[in-house]
């Protein structure tokens, strides 16, 4: 087994390698969109290079690793079926726009080896988890782990469907969703995300000296609310859905809470 500064060193190189390919793809077909799906597949990756390099035994290693196989397959799939066909996200036209001169070599940097740099801190749960020795059975802080990562999951998934349906809906266009778990939150599959990573990190925190990374789940969370997921889409939902505001005023930005009353028509200003 190699040393564990090594293999964190290797899984860094690796994850800004498949970044730096996928960067010069982006720049030849013109659309950094591409570096969304990837999201879920970095992930398997690092899972399975830890998995084989550590040869860990026969419990928690798999476990993991097949773990992750599931959820990032799944959120890859979803993302690239939704973005097919539709061209370049919005975010990167923006900026595109905003640095037409400099936008590949930005790029490069500020989202891709960005990305790679926050899926290597976030991967960190499995690499304790494969790489511990002890316990060499799975223990109730793996079962329960595992139960957080499945409601996250399911949160995800159902969430990303329920949505999904929505918008394929012609009479639903300029509205919001208000039914399923999104009676509860605003963001379900963020919130599902998060709910994923905490359960992989118990799953970790089962083996001896593991406590560290729980900058992993800490990360993701942070990210989902306050840069990359609540807060950036928040604006936009504002400014382009009429009925998001009051939505908004009723529905729990992130953890699932029963919504808020209505106002009166009157006081509320709606018809």
């Amino acid at each position: 087994m190699e040393s564990a500064a090594a293999v964190l060193v290797l899984s860094l190189i690796t994850a800004f390698g498949l970044s730096v390919v996928l960067w010069a793809a982006s720049v030849i077909r013109r659309d950094a969109s591409i570096v969304d799906p990837f999201w879920g597949i970095g992930f398997i990756v690092l899972a399975w290079l830890y998995y084989f390099v550590h040869r860990p035994g026969p419990a928690r290693g798999p476990l993991v690793a097949a773990l992750v196989t599931v959820w990032g397959a799944r959120l890859s799939w979803h993302l690239f079926r939704r973005n097919w066909g539709k061209g370049e996200d919005y975010r990167y036209r923006e900026m595109r726009e905003s640095h037409a001169g400099s936008f590949a070599i930005r790029s490069l940097f500020t989202v891709f080896l960005l990305q790679a740099a926050v899926l290597w801190v976030v991967a960190l749960p499995l690499f304790q988890a494969t790489r511990a020795r002890q316990p060499e059975r799975l223990t109730p802080l793996d079962v329960v782990g595992g139960l957080v990562y499945a409601a996250g999951l399911l949160f995800e998934a159902v969430g990303d469907r329920q949505l999904a349906r929505f918008r394929a809906d012609p009479s639903n266009r300029g509205k919001v969703l208000e039914s399923g778990l999104w009676r509860y939150t605003r963001h379900p599959n963020y919130f599902g995300d998060a709910m994923v990573w905490w359960g992989i990190f118990l799953i970790a925190l089962a083996t001896p000296g593991s406590a560290w990374t729980v900058a992993s789940p800490a990360l993701m969370t942070f990210l989902l609310m306050k840069v990359s997921g609540v807060a950036l889409l928040e604006q936009k939902l504002r400014e382009s859905k009429p009925g998001y505001r009051e939505y908004a005023r009723r529905t729990s930005a992130f953890f699932p809470w029963p919504p808020k009353r209505r106002r009166p028509a009157a006081l509320s200003g709606s018809s």
